[in-house]
């Protein structure tokens, strides 16, 4: 079984549209087959938001967007929840520290408290990681 991993909504979200494919996403997709990945309790209303947009800009269905639903659901995918006043008081830091917004500060939260390697796309996050000493998940999918 491999390793587990926190991976971002920039790569998830890379997933539902065929103009944003590439090989890491893919990569990591390919990964969940053998592997669990963890998002923080912000993470379903990222994708939801992201959808919602999609189909208003005509860039997917209705349908679409309870297709890509489904097709997560039945991923290895663990929304992580914590306790939110602690949450808090550490994304407040991370964020600040890190100029980043709560959104991404909430990633990079997961992986310091859970020790793993992240999965992303998002520049800003790259990063944050690389300061915080967290792993990355490579497109070889081996963290580094």
């Amino acid at each position: 079984m491999g390793e587990s991993f926190v991976v971002d909504n920039s790569v998830v979200m890379s997933w539902c549209f065929k103009d944003e494919t590439n090989h890491f996403a893919d990569t990591v997709l390919d990964r969940l087959s053998e592997a669990t990945a963890f998002v923080p309790s912000i993470w379903p209303l990222e994708v939801v938001n992201v959808l919602l947009v999609a189909e208003r800009r005509k860039r997917l269905s209705e349908a679409d967007s309870v297709r890509f639903i489904t097709l997560l659901s039945q991923l290895p995918i663990i929304v992580e929840q914590g306790r939110p006043e602690k949450i808090m008081i550490d994304l407040l830091g991370l964020a600040r520290a890190h100029n980043l917004s709560s959104y991404d500060a909430s990633y990079l939260d997961l992986c310091m408290r859970k020790g793993l390697p992240i999965a992303t796309l998002d520049t800003r996050l790259i990063e944050a990681a690389k300061k915080a000493d967290i792993p990355m998940l490579l497109s070889g999918g081996v963290p580094k």
